[in-house]
């Protein structure tokens, strides 16, 4: 190698660390910067839904939510300063939301078991409730599982998916409850009990 491919891989290198540098610098800065205003967006969202009176349920959801979409924005963002053609990043992204799909179908029921729940609001947080042979309060909806704590303090974390279409029962749905109680009485003892009725 003579002096004149030296200098000519030195013009490429230095060209080389002159474009893709200074894209590389900016990606960072913007990288940086992006989860900075991302941070405050979410918290700005979170104080929005609070000051609305949004349920407790869907508040995390969609605060989870909209997290991941403007993370997913950044990284588009970046990859486009840094070079990477957008129609094949989009290509990419394609591919690769069909293979976690395929891979990940049970997920993704339990993401559409959770958007229903949070839509429909068959239970809420705090309500009693008894599905999939398990009873208690609901503590936590998140974006795939929801969180119930027993009567004997034991957390129970229940898939949204199975939770959204099978059946059952809200115990706090409605502000009155009738409730059953049966009462043995022997054969020698009388019903009346000081001209009052015993139940």
């Amino acid at each position: 190698m003579g002096l004149t491919d030296i200098a000519q891989l030195t013009d490429i290198l230095k060209e080389l660390v002159v474009t893709y540098g200074l894209r590389l610098i900016g990606a960072i800065f913007t990288l940086i910067a992006g989860l900075w205003i991302i941070r405050i967006l979410v918290r700005a969202f979170v104080r929005l839904m609070e000051k609305r009176e949004v349920s407790v349920s869907l508040r995390s959801f969609l605060k989870t939510t909209v997290r991941v979409l403007l993370k997913v924005l950044l990284v588009i963002s970046i990859a486009t300063m840094v070079g990477v053609p957008m129609t094949s990043f989009v290509a990419i992204l394609g591919a690769a939301g069909l293979a976690v799909g395929l891979a990940l179908s049970g997920t993704l029921q339990n993401f559409a078991g959770g958007v229903i729940i949070l839509l429909i609001k068959p239970f809420k947080v705090g309500d009693f409730i008894e599905a999939q042979g398990y009873t208690g309060t609901v503590k936590e909806i998140q974006i795939f599982h929801t969180f119930m704590l027993t009567v004997d303090n034991k957390t129970i974390i229940i898939p949204n998916g199975p939770l959204s279409s099978g059946s059952l029962i809200n115990f706090a749905r409605e502000p009155k409850r009738r409730v059953d109680l049966t009462v043995g009485i022997s054969y020698g003892n009388s019903l009346f009990f000081q001209n009052s009725f015993v139940c």
